[in-house]
């Protein structure tokens, strides 16, 4: 399929794709025979690596740690164990940002009621 269609199938957009292609996230393959454009073919199951993709941001993933992530999920040599690691760690890494944030709440309500009591 051409970009346009995986764009359609994934809802993101074409520079999106691109840009993930770019990063080494997705690959399209060339059309060797073809030399009047320059069209990629893109495989169906991009789709299902593209939803992975964005469900590991919507988790809090970066794309440098997606591309790691993805490099191991499609490893027939990473064991299962090591696959939920990786995951594990993310959860951990999440539930400390948690633990920040609400610290950083904290200081702030705080700062709300010194600003109410005139100490600003």
């Amino acid at each position: 399929m051409l970009i346009s269609e995986l764009s359609k199938q994934t809802r993101l957009s074409i520079h999106t794709l691109r840009y993930y292609e770019n990063l080494g996230l997705i690959e399209g393959k060339s059309d060797h025979d073809n030399k009047t454009n320059n069209y990629k073919d893109y495989d169906i199951e991009l789709v299902e690596k593209i939803n992975i993709i964005k469900d590991a941001k919507e988790a809090g993933f970066t794309l440098a740690e997606i591309k790691e992530l993805l490099i191991s999920w499609f490893d027939p040599n990473m064991s299962v164990e090591k696959k939920i690691e990786i995951v594990k760690g993310k959860a951990l890494e999440i539930e400390n940002k948690i633990l920040q944030l609400q610290q950083v709440k904290k200081v702030l309500l705080s700062a709300i009621e010194d600003i109410k009591a005139g100490h600003c």
